[in-house]
């Protein structure tokens, strides 16, 4: 279960947040300061990590004050605004206790929460984070002044265009679409000007006093590699969170990405136990399903001239799908299966296809769905496939009909849609409300 986003009313100023799950385990996630709850929930990577969570556990997902989709603020709030804001969230939900799992400089709103609110706070998770991200005298983990100057000076330069994604997430940075999804999370989350304010707020605050007054169970994870929140910090946290448990992990990335290892720690910390085996065959996808042609047409035609021209779509599929960063999974009939890892990236590859088999006298009828899908061999499986499927299926010539799953997820992105009414999908619960994707 995942809603839309919602908002929790804290003093004068409007949390956005949203609620993954209905497990018996209350998750309150914050990320680090660079975001924007929509725009980070369509890049499937994150949504899988938050949907992970959700499997032993209800998440609930908040933008801090400032930032994102939260109310924005003149200056930069204090720490004790964010720890508000936590709390009415979790008020809102009614949520008497929960784990606090915080990425980044949400660490520090954290530990500060866990030393105020006790009564609230469960147990830490702390994903690369700090206590306090500049260096001093008697800190030399912290980043030093002249890269201190390089950080703001690049963040005001190139904010909005994508290329940190190369310091938070080195494993995925190169995968296509990956750069720009980030810049458009930056232009969401707030402007150049706004981020490094932001960014030299975080370099002032030091809440390393605060450590010894934590007392709830804490573990504490980071990348052994990371760049941008070197190691030296996480085991600073650890070292000073009485009873704490660090563990160093094999990799640069900044961002939590969903690897069985990294939930399976999670987890049993949180629930004292881990689930037999975390499927890494099952992943977060968007799935289009594309219908090309009819039995008139192969009629008129004639079945070598048809196949003629199925080749040719073939062709020209496979180099757009290619520019989308695409998976094709396979070529069934006069149509193909493929998935994205983004849903935007997959209603513009699907309207650029129409446009180009346009030009050799084809019209497709394309269908779209996101949710989580399991790896077959060289297929894939699950209801997000029989969904897709049949969301195509009803599709119209030249149509890109998709569900309102992956309208919510592409909010913002530019793409507009016109309402085609709920519909009964065969071998699918409930009725489902689909859109024609027109812009």
């Amino acid at each position: 279960m995942t809603t839309g986003t919602r908002y929790a009313r804290s003093g004068d100023a409007d949390i956005a947040y949203r609620v993954y799950g209905d497990g018996p385990i209350d998750i309150v996630l914050s990320y680090d300061w660079g975001t924007h709850l929509e725009a980070l929930a369509e890049q499937p990577l994150f949504e899988a990590f938050v949907q992970a969570l959700a499997r032993f556990s209800r998440v609930l997902w908040f933008d801090m004050r400032g930032i994102g989709m939260s109310s924005p603020v003149v200056g930069d709030p204090p720490i004790e605004w964010w720890m508000d804001d936590l709390v009415a969230v979790m008020d809102a939900e009614r949520s008497e206790t929960a784990t606090l799992v915080a990425h980044g400089h949400a660490t520090q709103m954290a530990v500060m929460a866990a030393a105020s609110h006790p009564e609230r706070v469960s147990s830490l998770v702390l994903l690369n984070g700090f206590a306090r991200y500049a260096r001093a005298e008697d800190y030399p983990a912290g980043m030093p002044p002249d890269v201190q100057e390089i950080y703001k000076a690049h963040i005001e330069t190139n904010w909005g265009n994508g290329t940190m994604a190369y310091i938070l997430g080195p494993s995925i940075a190169d995968r296509p679409g990956i750069v720009d999804w980030w810049g458009r999370v930056e232009r969401l989350a707030t402007t150049p000007v706004r981020a490094r304010s932001r960014l030299e707020s975080v370099l002032e605050l030091d809440v390393r006093h605060v450590l010894p007054l934590v007392e709830v169970p804490t573990l504490v994870i980071h990348s052994r590699d990371n760049e941008y929140v070197r190691v030296g910090h996480g085991r600073y946290l650890a070292e000073r969170i009485d009873g704490a448990r660090l563990v160093e992990r094999d990799s640069a990335d900044h961002w939590p990405l969903p690897d069985a290892d990294l939930v399976g720690l999670i987890e049993e910390f949180v629930t004292g136990s881990r689930a037999e085996s975390h499927d890494v065959d099952r992943f977060l996808a968007a799935v289009l399903f594309v219908d090309v042609g009819s039995t008139e047409q192969v009629r008129e035609i004639g079945d070598s001239s048809w196949r003629v021209l199925l080749d040719r779509f073939e062709e020209t599929t496979r180099n757009v799908l290619d520019h989308y960063g695409g998976r094709l999974v396979n070529t069934a009939g006069d149509g193909l299966l493929a998935t994205f890892d983004g849903p935007a990236r997959a209603i513009r590859c699907a309207q650029h296809i129409r446009e180009e088999v346009r030009r050799v006298g084809l019209e497709i009828r394309s269908g779209l769905h996101a949710g989580e899908v399991t790896r077959r061999a060289d297929s894939i499986a699950g209801i997000t496939v029989h969904i897709g499927a049949r969301v195509a299926a009803l599709a119209g010539p030249s149509e890109v009909l998709v569900t309102r799953t992956v309208r919510d997820l592409v909010a913002g992105s530019g793409i507009a849609f016109e309402d085609r009414g709920e519909h009964e999908l065969k071998g699918v619960p409930d009725r489902w409300r689909l859109y024609a994707a027109v812009g």
